[in-house]
């Protein structure tokens, strides 16, 4: 699988575009901002999205995704927690933020340990509540892929200290997180990739919840 990488936005959200090759379809995951940049890539690799995953509803991870659904409709993925907020004025940011634009149609809501195939695309939804109440995880196994948003990163995990966060949650999110393969790739929602192994030996705070 090629997974590109842009990062958009002030806070430099990782957006991806997860593909087998120019000319077929793609995995857009959290379309954060800079809409023209993720449109270039897709035109420039001759991709068409096969659907758009949203690991959680922050206005950083989703504001260019209804300008990107007008070009290429597909399915929105996102968990039914936060869905009732995430393409309203309560999700907004000023100055660096509006309330983002809703794509055109309802969103594909999901719950945990939901299984989905879109386009050649075969995944599993982890919830990893505790950044936000509807947090997830995009675990593609047959690829040895995690797109983790914002709940881990490398050395360190997501921050619970905005409306919805819970440390709790996500202490048992991480630790979810951790049960799975080492060689497991995690593309984070902001940052350097890592792997699962890493983490679990070097992050404290995948230590400390598993203490």
């Amino acid at each position: 699988m090629n997974i590109e990488c842009i990062v958009v936005g002030p806070f430099e959200v990782n957006s991806y575009i997860a593909h087998r090759g120019a000319g077929g379809e793609a995995l857009v995951i959290d379309p954060g901002a800079d809409a023209d940049l993720l449109r270039d890539a897709l035109r420039r690799l001759r991709l068409r999205p096969a659907a758009y995953l949203l690991t959680h509803g922050h206005v950083d991870h989703v504001s260019a995704l209804a300008a990107l659904h007008r070009e290429w409709p597909a399915p929105v993925i996102l968990h039914e927690l936060d869905a009732p907020w995430a393409f309203t004025p309560v999700n907004e940011l000023p100055p660096y933020y509006a309330a983002p634009a809703a794509p055109a149609g309802a969103p594909c809501l999901v719950k945990d340990g939901e299984a989905r195939t879109d386009g050649p695309f075969r995944y599993r939804v982890i919830a990893t509540p505790g950044h936000t109440p509807g947090g997830v995880a995009f675990h593609l196994p047959d690829e040895r892929v995690l797109f983790a948003g914002d709940t881990l990163f490398q050395g360190t995990v997501g921050r619970t200290d905005l409306p919805g966060g819970d440390a709790r949650a996500l202490a048992r999110s991480v630790l979810q997180l951790g049960e799975l393969p080492d060689d497991t790739r995690v593309f984070p929602g902001h940052g350097p990739a890592t792997t699962i192994g890493e983490e679990k030996r070097s992050n404290f705070f995948m230590h400390r919840a598993a203490s």
